[in-house]
């Protein structure tokens, strides 16, 4: 392929960091197998990614694209639908300009039309979906697509089965390659190396009930054997700050409002509570970790609590509700915690679940597309 010049693939997706990683993901991927290859990023203006992906190095061209208002007979949708029309004209001038031999779309509103337009011009597609129960982007772009990779067994239920291959999801490389002891991972963080550890994370924005289950706990905690890291979320943490300085110090207790060294965070931990998203268990998966899933509530379909079910079903995670969590999930957290048979236990449960090398499979599999087109269009 490379004598007929460079490989061209556009990405295109986001919204949250779910989406957003794996899409870097692949495009790094796809440039160690094909470093000539030229990517070309295309996501929603104003939303995450718009940011996110020029920090890792891609270009990327922002559309004025929009989510559907509730209820769907809002006269708002007017506009939703005018913005994804323009939206999807926009495409097509940019793969005229562009010239792409495959379209990858990762789900978040700049999939839809990107996909629509690459397939009304005759652009090979491939999605990527991270979830356990498909998104209505994915399962409306599925038709469209030549292959579909997934992360969870079942998906023939959403996706035509001769599509589907088993990839996987995948995750930031820098979690993979950290090579810090257990020990010096907490003394980065200020806590003591010898004493078991629970990492509370709840996204990059936070998770509310999660944090509301720590300030409700805060005495068992401080009386505790165990110490804590806390990711509150940048959204919260002021409102966390006051609530702390109004009570008695919890010396066994690092605050943040964003984990920057989220691999240390993890070699850190003895166990994890999390929310449930596709990216996040994917890490878990693969580096192993005991885990406490309380899935959010606030999700399309919610496809968070069927995403922690594929886990809690196996052994592989401890399912906290949201609802419950206020009540349980700092008891069980504590319990857990000092209980190596249970902790072992998960570990190993939790491993069997973990796929490798998702991006590099993927990477492949876009290559192949690639190729195809390549062969009937020259």
């Amino acid at each position: 392929m490379e004598e007929k010049g460079p490989l061209r693939v556009i990405v295109s997706g986001g919204g949250t960091g779910g989406h957003i990683f794996p899409a870097v993901s692949i495009a790094n991927a796809i440039k160690r197998q094909h470093p000539e290859a030229e990517i070309l990023f295309v996501g929603a203006q104003g939303r995450m990614e718009m940011q996110r992906v020029p920090a890792a190095g891609y270009k990327i061209e922002g559309l004025p694209v929009r989510g559907l208002v509730r209820p769907l007979w809002s006269p708002k949708n007017i506009g939703v639908m005018m913005d994804f029309m323009k939206s999807k004209k926009m495409v097509k001038q940019i793969i005229r300009d562009f010239k792409p031999q495959v379209a990858v779309g990762v789900g978040g509103y700049a999939s839809a039309p990107t996909l629509n337009a690459a397939y009304a011009m005759g652009i090979p597609c491939l999605i990527q979906e991270q979830n356990s129960y498909a998104g209505v982007t994915n399962k409306s772009l599925a038709k469209k697509a030549q292959k579909v990779c997934v992360a969870y067994s079942g998906m023939e239920r959403f996706f035509p089965a001769d599509k589907i291959i088993m990839t996987g999801n995948p995750v930031r490389q820098n979690l993979l390659d950290n090579q810090v002891t257990k020990e010096k991972a907490r003394e980065s963080f200020g806590l003591a190396p010898d004493k078991k550890t629970v990492l509370i994370i709840g996204g990059s924005l936070g998770a509310k009930t999660v944090n509301e289950s720590v300030l409700a706990h805060l005495d068992e905690i401080r009386n505790s054997n165990v110490q804590l890291i806390w990711q509150t979320g940048k959204y919260y943490s002021q409102s966390i700050a006051e609530a702390l300085s109004q009570t008695d110090e919890v010396p066994n207790m690092k605050v943040m409002d964003f984990i920057s060294s989220m691999d240390n965070a993890y070699a850190a931990a003895d166990i994890v509570v999390s929310r449930a998203g596709a990216s996040s268990i994917s890490e878990l998966c693969l580096l192993g970790k005991p885990c406490i899933l309380v899935p959010s509530p606030n999700v399309a379909e919610d496809h968070q609590t069927k995403n922690a079910m594929a886990l809690s079903t196996k052994d592989a995670a401890i399912f906290i509700a949201d609802k419950d969590a206020r009540e349980q999930l700092i008891d069980v957290a504590l319990q857990t915690v000092e209980d190596d048979v249970k902790l072992a236990s998960l570990s190993e449960n939790v491993k069997k679940l973990a796929f490798h090398n998702s991006a590099d499979v993927i990477a492949e599999e876009v290559y192949k597309l690639a190729v195809e087109y390549r062969k009937k269009n020259n």
